[in-house]
């Protein structure tokens, strides 16, 4: 017996974990962990900005821009797996930094791929 997972499920996965990846940036660097060496408003530009250049194609169901943000989440993967080791304190945002940009990259690359497949 084959468990057949219908495309869309892929695709509201990754928004999920687009918004709570996003959320989580503005979060950090704002409410949770702010910082008083580098300005607040460059983090945000730095981190929740690459966020959202393929967003507005992302929500109209756009196949290249859903490729995008999957190859996009993959520096927030490594950004969140580095930061679980240097700090106790913020393991638990790097935890879950770890598990929005899994979790955005491989619903956005499934739903690209189920659409070419099939």
């Amino acid at each position: 017996m084959k468990l057949i997972i219908p495309r869309n499920y892929y695709y509201h996965s990754a928004l999920l974990s687009f918004f709570g990846l996003f959320f989580l940036q503005l979060a950090w660097h704002t409410l949770l962990f702010p910082t008083h060496n580098f300005p607040t408003a460059l983090l945000l530009i730095i981190s929740a900005g690459p966020l959202l250049l393929p967003f507005r194609g992302f929500l109209h169901y756009n196949l290249k821009s859903c490729t995008w943000l999957s190859y996009l989440s993959l520096p927030y993967f490594i950004h969140g797996v580095i930061e679980a080791f240097v700090s106790d304190v913020e393991r638990p945002y790097a935890l879950l930094e770890v598990f929005f940009s899994l979790l955005l990259c491989f619903g956005a690359g499934l739903y690209v791929y189920k659409a070419e497949k099939g």
